[in-house]
């Protein structure tokens, strides 16, 4: 299934830093880390479903994924009704074809957060 391998591409830039900074450029947006639901911000969702969506799938396809830009798109609005809580972990599950990716914990997301804004990461 197509979208199971979006995930594993977006899971793939939580350990990839090259591949995280060369997605933040494509984007133009965020840091490049979508590999999950507190990861993927506002504005990566709206780049990852907008016009870079077919740039973004292209890319993935030099790393070996392979998926269409409506995979993708497909993939990110999944993830952020999952956050908003607007679809099960079993809904999501059928959506996507994997199981749901993994969440920071409140203690690493809030040092992810403090990293980035008080020491500029």
């Amino acid at each position: 299934m197509a979208t199971a391998t979006v995930v594993k591409f977006m899971q793939k830039t939580a350990e990839d830093k090259q591949l995280r900074d060369r997605l933040e450029a494509l984007l133009g947006v965020g840091d490049g880390d979508i590999s999950n639901e507190d990861a993927l911000d506002k504005a990566e969702s709206a780049a990852l479903k907008g016009d870079r969506a077919p740039v973004v799938a292209e890319f993935a396809a030099q790393y070996g994924y392979e998926f269409s830009a409506n995979d993708l798109v497909t993939v990110v609005d999944a993830l952020e009704k999952h956050h908003a809580g607007e679809l099960s972990d079993k809904v999501f599950v059928e959506i996507v074809g994997t199981t749901v990716p993994k969440t920071l914990s409140p203690g690493k997301r809030i040092l992810k957060y403090l990293s980035k804004t008080y020491l500029g990461y």
